[in-house]
């Protein structure tokens, strides 16, 4: 399997996982609130927290797409900024990275 196959792999599983969770919380954010009002202010301080976290999932959801859409074309593993490689080990273990450590930093 080539090293691109492998990073694809692993980036679609994590999108479905992520996809998943999106769903999770969805769900969770239609149940209608607690009668009692104390409780109420519980679920909507809870409902706040998931937006939060739905947010940073969502976010995370679309650098994994960029990173397929540029697998796909061809320019994954290239800095946006610089033009150079990216290194390996940056990919391997950021494998959503757009830019060099050098231009990262």
């Amino acid at each position: 399997m080539a090293e691109n196959d492998r990073i694809v792999l692993a980036l679609e599983t994590r999108l479905s996982e992520l996809r998943g969770r999106i769903a999770g919380i969805d769900d969770e954010l239609r149940k209608p609130l607690s009668a009692d009002s104390e409780e109420q202010a519980t679920d909507l301080e809870n409902q706040d927290a998931l937006g939060g976290v739905e947010a940073a999932v969502l976010h995370e959801i679309g650098q994994i797409e960029e990173a397929l859409k540029r697998i796909a074309e061809g320019s994954y593993g290239i800095c946006t900024q610089c033009g150079e490689d990216i290194a390996p080990k940056r990919l391997e273990a950021l494998p959503t990275a757009t830019r060099c450590i050098q231009c990262a930093a």
